[in-house]
Protein backbone atom coordinates (compact mmCIF):
# COMPACT_ATOMS: atom_id res chain seq x y z
CA UNK A 1 0.00 0.00 0.00
CA UNK A 2 2.77 2.38 0.96
CA UNK A 3 4.64 1.68 -2.26
CA UNK A 4 1.47 2.32 -4.28
CA UNK A 5 0.91 5.69 -2.61
CA UNK A 6 4.55 6.66 -3.16
CA UNK A 7 4.36 5.72 -6.85
CA UNK A 8 1.15 7.75 -7.30
CA UNK A 9 2.72 10.80 -5.68
CA UNK A 10 5.83 10.33 -7.81
CA UNK A 11 3.79 10.09 -11.04
CA UNK A 12 1.81 13.23 -10.14
CA UNK A 13 5.07 15.05 -9.49
CA UNK A 14 6.37 13.98 -12.90
CA UNK A 15 3.16 15.19 -14.56
CA UNK A 16 3.44 18.62 -12.93
CA UNK A 17 7.10 18.84 -13.91
CA UNK A 18 6.28 17.89 -17.50
CA UNK A 19 3.45 20.44 -17.61
CA UNK A 20 5.77 23.22 -16.42
CA UNK A 21 8.43 22.21 -18.91
CA UNK A 22 6.12 21.84 -21.95
CA UNK A 23 3.32 24.31 -21.18
CA UNK A 24 3.69 25.83 -24.66
CA UNK A 25 2.46 22.56 -26.20
CA UNK A 26 -0.66 22.65 -24.04
CA UNK A 27 -1.31 26.25 -25.10
CA UNK A 28 -1.08 25.19 -28.75
CA UNK A 29 -3.74 22.56 -28.06
CA UNK A 30 -6.32 25.13 -26.90
CA UNK A 31 -7.54 26.18 -30.37
CA UNK A 32 -7.87 22.63 -31.77
CA UNK A 33 -9.67 21.52 -28.61
CA UNK A 34 -12.04 24.51 -28.82
CA UNK A 35 -12.74 23.67 -32.46
CA UNK A 36 -13.61 20.07 -31.53
CA UNK A 37 -15.77 21.11 -28.58
CA UNK A 38 -17.71 23.75 -30.52
CA UNK A 39 -18.10 22.14 -33.94
CA UNK A 40 -18.12 18.45 -32.96
CA UNK A 41 -19.53 17.99 -29.46
CA UNK A 42 -21.45 21.27 -29.41
CA UNK A 43 -23.30 20.27 -32.58
CA UNK A 44 -24.81 17.18 -30.90
CA UNK A 45 -27.69 19.20 -29.51
CA UNK A 46 -28.76 20.06 -33.06
CA UNK A 47 -29.37 16.38 -33.83
CA UNK A 48 -32.73 16.66 -32.06
CA UNK A 49 -34.24 18.24 -35.18
CA UNK A 50 -33.95 14.82 -36.85
CA UNK A 51 -36.85 13.83 -34.59
CA UNK A 52 -38.81 17.08 -35.01
CA UNK A 53 -40.79 18.77 -37.75
CA UNK A 54 -38.31 21.63 -37.58
CA UNK A 55 -39.45 25.10 -38.59
CA UNK A 56 -36.99 27.97 -38.55
CA UNK A 57 -39.62 30.41 -37.31
CA UNK A 58 -40.52 28.17 -34.35
CA UNK A 59 -36.95 27.26 -33.42
CA UNK A 60 -35.75 24.14 -31.59
CA UNK A 61 -38.14 24.35 -28.67
CA UNK A 62 -41.22 25.33 -30.67
CA UNK A 63 -40.95 22.68 -33.38
CA UNK A 64 -43.21 19.65 -33.04
CA UNK A 65 -41.69 16.33 -31.89
CA UNK A 66 -42.51 13.60 -34.44
CA UNK A 67 -40.18 10.78 -33.37
CA UNK A 68 -39.04 8.49 -36.20
CA UNK A 69 -41.47 9.95 -38.73
CA UNK A 70 -38.69 11.89 -40.48
CA UNK A 71 -36.63 8.71 -40.92
CA UNK A 72 -39.61 6.85 -42.37
CA UNK A 73 -40.14 9.71 -44.82
CA UNK A 74 -36.54 9.86 -46.07
CA UNK A 75 -36.28 6.06 -46.34
CA UNK A 76 -39.29 6.09 -48.67
CA UNK A 77 -37.78 8.65 -51.04
CA UNK A 78 -36.43 7.41 -54.37
CA UNK A 79 -33.21 9.44 -54.09
CA UNK A 80 -32.35 7.80 -50.75
CA UNK A 81 -31.74 4.33 -52.17
CA UNK A 82 -29.75 5.74 -55.08
CA UNK A 83 -27.64 7.89 -52.75
CA UNK A 84 -26.85 4.96 -50.43
CA UNK A 85 -25.88 2.73 -53.37
CA UNK A 86 -23.70 5.41 -54.99
CA UNK A 87 -22.01 6.27 -51.69
CA UNK A 88 -21.16 2.63 -50.98
CA UNK A 89 -20.15 1.96 -54.59
CA UNK A 90 -17.84 4.97 -54.90
CA UNK A 91 -16.26 4.50 -51.49
CA UNK A 92 -15.70 0.75 -51.88
CA UNK A 93 -14.01 1.35 -55.24
CA UNK A 94 -12.03 4.18 -53.67
CA UNK A 95 -10.99 1.88 -50.81
CA UNK A 96 -9.91 -0.87 -53.22
CA UNK A 97 -7.76 1.43 -55.36
CA UNK A 98 -6.74 4.23 -52.97
CA UNK A 99 -5.93 2.29 -49.80
CA UNK A 100 -3.08 0.09 -51.15
CA UNK A 101 -1.37 2.92 -53.07
CA UNK A 102 0.18 4.74 -50.06
CA UNK A 103 1.53 1.39 -48.79
CA UNK A 104 3.11 0.56 -52.16
CA UNK A 105 4.42 4.12 -52.51
CA UNK A 106 5.91 4.09 -49.01
CA UNK A 107 7.70 0.80 -49.73
CA UNK A 108 9.10 2.26 -52.96
CA UNK A 109 10.24 5.50 -51.30
CA UNK A 110 11.85 3.52 -48.50
CA UNK A 111 14.03 1.73 -51.05
CA UNK A 112 15.31 4.94 -52.64
CA UNK A 113 18.88 5.57 -51.50
CA UNK A 114 19.47 8.93 -53.22
CA UNK A 115 18.43 11.42 -50.50
CA UNK A 116 17.84 14.49 -52.69
CA UNK A 117 15.75 12.51 -55.18
CA UNK A 118 13.74 11.01 -52.32
CA UNK A 119 13.05 14.45 -50.79
CA UNK A 120 12.00 15.94 -54.15
CA UNK A 121 9.74 12.94 -54.87
CA UNK A 122 8.07 13.20 -51.46
CA UNK A 123 7.46 16.93 -51.89
CA UNK A 124 5.85 16.44 -55.30
CA UNK A 125 3.71 13.57 -53.99
CA UNK A 126 2.54 15.53 -50.92
CA UNK A 127 1.59 18.62 -52.95
CA UNK A 128 -1.87 17.45 -54.21
CA UNK A 129 -3.07 17.00 -50.62
CA UNK A 130 -2.76 20.75 -50.01
CA UNK A 131 -4.83 21.70 -53.06
CA UNK A 132 -8.53 22.32 -52.46
CA UNK A 133 -11.03 20.28 -54.45
CA UNK A 134 -12.15 23.48 -56.16
CA UNK A 135 -8.69 23.86 -57.67
CA UNK A 136 -8.43 20.13 -58.45
CA UNK A 137 -11.84 20.21 -60.14
CA UNK A 138 -10.82 23.21 -62.26
CA UNK A 139 -7.58 21.46 -63.24
CA UNK A 140 -9.51 18.29 -64.09
CA UNK A 141 -11.79 20.17 -66.49
CA UNK A 142 -8.82 21.94 -68.05
CA UNK A 143 -7.11 18.60 -68.66
CA UNK A 144 -10.04 16.30 -69.46
CA UNK A 145 -12.61 18.58 -71.09
CA UNK A 146 -14.12 16.99 -74.19
CA UNK A 147 -13.74 19.98 -76.49
CA UNK A 148 -10.54 21.76 -75.46
CA UNK A 149 -8.99 19.68 -72.68
CA UNK A 150 -5.22 19.21 -72.94
CA UNK A 151 -5.43 15.41 -72.85
CA UNK A 152 -8.15 15.22 -75.51
CA UNK A 153 -6.30 17.70 -77.73
CA UNK A 154 -3.27 15.39 -77.62
CA UNK A 155 -5.48 12.38 -78.36
CA UNK A 156 -7.02 14.15 -81.37
CA UNK A 157 -3.57 15.16 -82.64
CA UNK A 158 -2.63 11.47 -82.62
CA UNK A 159 -5.64 10.73 -84.83
CA UNK A 160 -7.94 9.16 -82.23
CA UNK A 161 -11.38 10.22 -81.04
CA UNK A 162 -11.62 12.32 -77.86
CA UNK A 163 -12.62 10.52 -74.67
CA UNK A 164 -15.47 11.95 -72.54
CA UNK A 165 -13.60 11.63 -69.24
CA UNK A 166 -16.06 13.81 -67.31
CA UNK A 167 -19.06 13.79 -69.64
CA UNK A 168 -20.16 10.13 -69.55
CA UNK A 169 -21.04 8.16 -66.44
CA UNK A 170 -18.56 5.28 -66.79
CA UNK A 171 -15.66 7.56 -67.74
CA UNK A 172 -16.67 9.98 -64.96
CA UNK A 173 -16.44 7.11 -62.47
CA UNK A 174 -12.97 6.11 -63.74
CA UNK A 175 -11.79 9.73 -63.60
CA UNK A 176 -13.25 10.15 -60.10
CA UNK A 177 -11.28 7.16 -58.77
CA UNK A 178 -8.07 8.09 -60.60
CA UNK A 179 -8.12 11.70 -59.39
CA UNK A 180 -8.84 10.56 -55.82
CA UNK A 181 -5.88 8.17 -55.87
CA UNK A 182 -3.61 10.93 -57.17
CA UNK A 183 -4.78 13.39 -54.52
CA UNK A 184 -4.46 11.09 -51.49
CA UNK A 185 -1.64 8.64 -52.14
CA UNK A 186 1.26 10.98 -51.35
CA UNK A 187 -0.07 12.22 -48.02
CA UNK A 188 -0.98 8.69 -46.94
CA UNK A 189 2.64 7.58 -47.21
CA UNK A 190 3.67 9.75 -44.23
CA UNK A 191 2.22 7.37 -41.62
CA UNK A 192 3.60 4.28 -43.34
CA UNK A 193 7.07 5.79 -43.73
CA UNK A 194 7.02 6.69 -40.03
CA UNK A 195 6.06 3.09 -39.20
CA UNK A 196 8.83 1.74 -41.45
CA UNK A 197 11.47 3.85 -39.68
CA UNK A 198 10.59 2.04 -36.42
CA UNK A 199 11.44 -1.37 -37.89
CA UNK A 200 14.46 -2.87 -36.13
CA UNK A 201 17.49 -2.73 -38.54
CA UNK A 202 18.73 -6.00 -37.09
CA UNK A 203 15.80 -7.77 -38.74
CA UNK A 204 17.02 -6.62 -42.16
CA UNK A 205 20.57 -7.72 -41.31
CA UNK A 206 19.31 -11.16 -40.28
CA UNK A 207 17.30 -11.41 -43.51
CA UNK A 208 20.35 -10.48 -45.60
CA UNK A 209 22.41 -13.11 -43.81
CA UNK A 210 19.75 -15.68 -44.75
CA UNK A 211 20.09 -14.62 -48.38
CA UNK A 212 16.99 -12.46 -48.74
CA UNK A 213 17.14 -9.85 -51.49
CA UNK A 214 15.49 -6.41 -51.15
CA UNK A 215 12.15 -7.67 -52.44
CA UNK A 216 12.05 -10.53 -49.92
CA UNK A 217 13.14 -8.17 -47.13
CA UNK A 218 10.23 -5.92 -48.02
CA UNK A 219 7.83 -8.86 -48.16
CA UNK A 220 8.94 -10.76 -45.05
CA UNK A 221 10.28 -7.97 -42.81
CA UNK A 222 8.80 -4.56 -43.66
CA UNK A 223 5.20 -5.56 -44.33
CA UNK A 224 4.79 -7.78 -41.23
CA UNK A 225 6.30 -5.04 -39.04
CA UNK A 226 3.84 -2.38 -40.25
CA UNK A 227 0.84 -4.74 -40.32
CA UNK A 228 -0.71 -3.25 -37.18
CA UNK A 229 -0.55 0.24 -38.72
CA UNK A 230 -2.19 -1.05 -41.91
CA UNK A 231 -4.98 -2.72 -39.92
CA UNK A 232 -5.71 0.41 -37.86
CA UNK A 233 -5.86 2.64 -40.94
CA UNK A 234 -8.04 0.07 -42.73
CA UNK A 235 -10.50 0.11 -39.81
CA UNK A 236 -10.61 3.92 -39.89
CA UNK A 237 -11.17 3.91 -43.66
CA UNK A 238 -13.97 1.36 -43.35
CA UNK A 239 -15.74 3.87 -41.10
CA UNK A 240 -15.71 6.33 -44.01
CA UNK A 241 -17.38 3.95 -46.47
CA UNK A 242 -20.75 5.58 -45.79
CA UNK A 243 -19.40 9.13 -45.73
CA UNK A 244 -17.82 10.00 -49.04
CA UNK A 245 -16.42 13.37 -49.99
CA UNK A 246 -18.92 16.11 -50.79
CA UNK A 247 -16.19 18.43 -52.09
CA UNK A 248 -14.77 15.80 -54.42
CA UNK A 249 -18.11 14.85 -55.97
CA UNK A 250 -19.31 18.46 -56.18
CA UNK A 251 -16.07 19.66 -57.79
CA UNK A 252 -16.31 17.03 -60.55
CA UNK A 253 -20.09 17.24 -60.94
CA UNK A 254 -21.69 18.20 -64.27
CA UNK A 255 -25.12 17.85 -65.83
CA UNK A 256 -24.02 15.26 -68.41
CA UNK A 257 -22.81 12.64 -65.91
CA UNK A 258 -25.27 12.24 -63.04
CA UNK A 259 -25.54 8.47 -62.54
CA UNK A 260 -23.00 8.26 -59.70
CA UNK A 261 -22.89 11.86 -58.44
CA UNK A 262 -25.95 11.55 -56.17
CA UNK A 263 -24.38 10.52 -52.86
CA UNK A 264 -25.44 10.95 -49.24
CA UNK A 265 -23.32 14.11 -48.61
CA UNK A 266 -24.65 15.66 -51.83
CA UNK A 267 -28.21 14.75 -50.86
CA UNK A 268 -27.73 16.31 -47.40
CA UNK A 269 -26.58 19.51 -49.12
CA UNK A 270 -29.52 19.53 -51.54
CA UNK A 271 -32.13 18.83 -48.88
CA UNK A 272 -30.67 21.07 -46.18
CA UNK A 273 -28.97 24.03 -47.87
CA UNK A 274 -30.81 24.20 -51.19
CA UNK A 275 -34.23 22.87 -50.15
CA UNK A 276 -34.43 24.10 -46.56
CA UNK A 277 -35.53 20.65 -45.32
CA UNK A 278 -33.32 20.73 -42.25
CA UNK A 279 -35.00 17.82 -40.45
CA UNK A 280 -34.62 15.54 -43.49
CA UNK A 281 -30.97 16.50 -43.99
CA UNK A 282 -30.16 16.02 -40.29
CA UNK A 283 -31.88 12.63 -40.20
CA UNK A 284 -29.96 11.50 -43.27
CA UNK A 285 -26.68 12.70 -41.78
CA UNK A 286 -27.43 10.92 -38.49
CA UNK A 287 -28.24 7.69 -40.35
CA UNK A 288 -24.95 8.00 -42.20
CA UNK A 289 -22.98 8.52 -38.97
CA UNK A 290 -24.61 5.57 -37.19
CA UNK A 291 -23.81 3.21 -40.07
CA UNK A 292 -20.22 4.50 -40.13
CA UNK A 293 -19.88 3.91 -36.38
CA UNK A 294 -21.26 0.38 -36.77
CA UNK A 295 -18.74 -0.35 -39.54
CA UNK A 296 -15.83 0.88 -37.40
CA UNK A 297 -16.91 -1.17 -34.38
CA UNK A 298 -17.51 -4.24 -36.55
CA UNK A 299 -14.13 -3.97 -38.27
CA UNK A 300 -12.42 -3.42 -34.90
CA UNK A 301 -14.13 -6.53 -33.47
CA UNK A 302 -13.06 -8.67 -36.45
CA UNK A 303 -9.49 -7.35 -36.27
CA UNK A 304 -9.26 -8.31 -32.59
CA UNK A 305 -10.68 -11.75 -33.30
CA UNK A 306 -7.89 -12.19 -35.86
CA UNK A 307 -5.27 -11.27 -33.27
CA UNK A 308 -4.65 -7.63 -34.16
CA UNK A 309 -4.66 -4.76 -31.68
CA UNK A 310 -7.54 -2.78 -33.15
CA UNK A 311 -8.61 0.71 -32.13
CA UNK A 312 -10.41 0.25 -28.81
Amino acid sequence: MAKTKVSKVHSRGNQKLYFKKCWQLYVLMILPMLFILVFKFGAYSGLTIAFKDYKVAKGFSGSEWVGLEIFEKIFAKRDFGKAVFNTLYLNILDLIFSFPMPIILALILNEIRCKWFKRVSQTLLYLPHFLSWVIIGALAYQLFSLSNGVVNVLIENMGASPIPFLQEDVWWLISYIFIGVWQTMGWGTIIYLAAITNVNPELYEAARVDGANRWKQCLHVTLPCIRSTIVILLIMNLGKVMQGSFERVFALYNAKATEYSTTIPVLVYRWGIEGGKFSDATALGLFQSIIGLALVLGADFIAKRLGEEGLI
